[in-house]
């Protein structure tokens, strides 16, 4: 029987004793990581669906926030793939603005979109995740798959835990999400798994101004700042 898929792909599979060799290589992608972002100002990281096409709702909308990003001073930050990454570079790209792709090596999305200014490539997604939190203000997350709600949950699970400050995380789209965050407040509320107030750390929006001017305002206000050693999170209506 021919399988294609050769154990080598698997990369956990290969971190066995004779391979901690490969340690060097987390190393390096970590250290060419830093490197790489460390020149890029105030960054906004945006998530979505791989598989949407141009002209879809999920393209648009991720481009358009993009630009208006890229025109209030934000780089713009993805995977650096098609879909709602594809649209999230190419909307900072077309408005002049700095457009990030860290590239993940995958069968699927091994080939990384045209519309960025700086690119790397990743083998780790564990260290691709770790730059993606690390340089950004804010994180908007468009509708998307497993791989989209491994990185909202992640981000929620990083601040929940004060693992890393509070930054705003913003779902865009609130007819596609809003399900989600029904049987989250419904049952994980409910049965106690999650604090009620914790749903505070997901904010939804709609409209792309109305999510940059959010996101702008929280910058220049540093939205997350350290009060008697105690970090406290102010929103627009706190104001």
């Amino acid at each position: 029987m021919n399988n294609n898929n050769s154990d080598n792909q698997f990369v956990l599979e290969e971190m066995t004793v004779k391979d901690t060799w490969r340690i060097f290589r987390i190393m390096a992608e970590l250290v060419e990581g830093f490197d790489m972002l460390s020149k890029v100002g105030p960054a906004v990281s945006i998530f979505g669906t791989a598989r949407c096409k141009e002209g879809d709702k999920e393209y648009i909308l991720a481009k358009e926030i993009a630009a208006k990003l890229a025109q209030h001073g934000f780089a713009v930050i993805t995977g650096g793939g098609p879909g709602v990454m594809e649209a999230g570079n190419r909307g900072a790209f077309e408005a002049n603005g700095l457009s990030v792709g860290l590239n993940i090596i995958l069968p699927r999305e091994s080939q990384a979109n045209k519309y960025q200014n700086i690119s790397q490539d990743f083998r780790y997604f564990f260290i691709r995740k770790l730059i993606f939190i690390k340089y950004a203000v804010a994180f908007v997350i468009l509708p998307g798959g497993f791989g989209t709600l491994d990185e909202l949950f992640e981000a929620v699970t990083l601040i929940q835990t004060k693992k890393i400050k509070r930054f705003p995380l913003f779902l865009v789209d609130s007819s596609f999400w809003q399900p989600m965050l029904t049987w989250v407040k419904e049952t994980l509320v409910k049965r106690g798994f999650v604090e009620e107030s914790e749903l505070d750390l997901l904010q939804v929006v709609d409209n792309p101004d109305e999510l940059v001017s959010k996101i702008s305002w929280c910058e220049k206000e540093k939205c997350y700042n350290f009060q008697n050693g105690i970090m406290e999170f102010k929103s627009q209506n706190d104001a």
